[in-house]
């Protein structure tokens, strides 16, 4: 089986600070493969990196078998409409109602439109996070789990076969991260997609992962199942599990 994403020997430095330090992954077609990493290891810096905010130093790096550092804007505009970005503080447009705020990828994007009604759409994608009500609410009406599900909404608007979620649980109280937790296992099976998570949160690495990469300077130091690496007798490794 082809990985949807392919990276090998991935470098990204910052002056004289090494960020990824010949990091590679694997993810594969309907799989939640979660990466933990102390803060400052590099795990925002990889998603950038994916998307192509940040250009890498060096290394492979492959989305839907495209080499991501040789595309034109043009294909790259196109390759991120199969790849969604949850964004930790959700980012929201404030000034947009939400459902302004699924219409604007969109309007970017009409392709994506194909056989669909907008207005069908956006009711429909709201139904499946569980918030159909607030479709003429603003952000600030909204809680920050709420705001979280809604991110998430126009995430899947443009039916991504791929989701990145950075740090999806941050700043949720316990009850409120559970339920995202769940829905995002429920996108999972709903819209057959493939995530790359990253997260301090064990609790939800637990649940949600298929496979975990443990990220420790720079590299790829782990890799296995939750229950795998909970038992590996290496004290860097544990020290994410006590």
């Amino acid at each position: 089986m082809e990985p949807l994403i392919h990276i090998a020997n991935l470098y990204k430095s910052f002056g004289d600070l090494d960020v990824l330090n010949g990091f590679s992954l694997d993810l594969f077609d309907g799989e939640n493969l979660v990466i933990v990493g102390r803060s400052g290891s590099g795990k925002s810096v990889l998603l950038k990196c994916i998307v192509r905010l940040l250009e890498p130093d060096s290394g492979t790096l492959q989305v839907l078998g495209q080499s991501v550092p040789a595309l034109s804007q043009y294909e790259m505009d196109h390759l991120r409409t199969e790849v969604g970005f949850l964004f930790q503080g959700s980012a929201l447009y404030d000034s947009m109602t939400v459902r302004e705020n699924l219409e604007f990828p969109l309007r970017r994007h009409p392709e994506k439109m194909k056989g669909h009604v907008v207005e069908d759409l956006i009711v429909s994608t709201l139904k499946s996070v569980g918030l159909a009500h607030t479709i003429d609410m603003m952000p600030e009406e909204l809680s920050g789990g709420m705001q979280r599900r809604i991110a998430l909404a126009r995430t899947l608007i443009l039916r991504p076969r791929i989701i990145l979620y950075d740090e999806p649980t941050s700043g949720l109280d316990p009850i409120t991260a559970k339920e995202i937790i769940e829905l995002m296992l429920q996108i999972q099976k709903e819209y057959h997609t493939a995530a790359l998570i990253i997260t301090h949160d064990m609790d939800c690495a637990r649940v949600i992962s298929n496979r975990m990469i443990i990220l420790i300077d720079g590299t790829n130091y782990a890799e296995g199942t939750y229950a795998a690496l909970s038992k590996l007798p290496d004290p860097r490794v544990q020290a994410f599990f006590k």
